[in-house]
């Protein structure tokens, strides 16, 4: 039985704030802000990866329909290449935040570290397995962006996208060496970045360049 946090422990006015897709090899990094309403329980909000994947789309719909607040926000792919995914994961929740419609007086980030925020904000060390808010981000920044690769598996097929959602399971690094990387995956982590490399060496000797010894 899968358990939930317990609901009591919502505060009014505080925003919970998660991301997913840090280790992905593509596709972007996801976040969301959750203010919670203390006055509209929602039974079974637990870290999404706790949850089934038929929980978690179900617990989507309740939070979108009962929180006092939400927002879902992204870094894409060009953000995490230049920024890196520390900085671009930090950029997706400030845009979380301040996409909020109603403002948090307290902002709880699950991890060790916040983004430079207009209100005040703390760090949750596996919040998203204490904090209702926290929990109810995860819930949603999860959904939202498995059903971003499902949809990109289709413009991208091959690489598995709907089943690994982009991490870096052995069928996706196959993937990658038999179709090389494409326009979505993340130029900066170093499978793809090797690869592209790989490419590029060849692609020079077979022109006659003079590589570099």
């Amino acid at each position: 039985m899968q358990m939930g946090l317990d609901f009591n422990l919502v505060e009014d006015l505080v925003a919970g704030v998660d991301e997913v897709g840090r280790g992905p090899l593509c596709g972007p990094v996801v976040t969301a802000a959750v203010i919670l309403d203390p006055l509209r329980p929602i039974e079974g909000l637990n870290d999404s990866k706790k949850l089934s994947e038929a929980r978690r789309e179900a617990l989507y719909e309740e939070i979108c329909e009962k929180a006092l607040a939400w927002c879902i926000a992204r870094a894409d792919v060009p953000e995490i290449d230049e920024l890196n995914i520390l900085h671009a994961t930090m950029l997706a929740m400030k845009r979380a935040v301040e996409g909020l419609s109603v403002t948090p007086r307290l902002a709880l980030i699950d991890g060790n570290r916040c983004p430079q925020l207009s209100v005040p904000s703390a760090p949750v060390v596996q919040g998203d397995a204490q904090v209702p808010a926290i929990a109810a981000a995860s819930i949603l920044a999860k959904v939202s962006r498995d059903r971003e690769m499902c949809a990109l598996d289709l413009c991208y097929p091959g690489y598995g996208l709907s089943a690994h959602k982009g991490y870096p399971t052995p069928s996706h690094l196959e993937a990658l060496q038999r179709l090389g990387p494409s326009i979505i995956h993340r130029r900066s982590f170093a499978p793809v970045r090797v690869l592209l490399e790989q490419v590029s060496i060849v692609a020079s000797a077979s022109r006659g360049d003079v590589l570099p010894v």
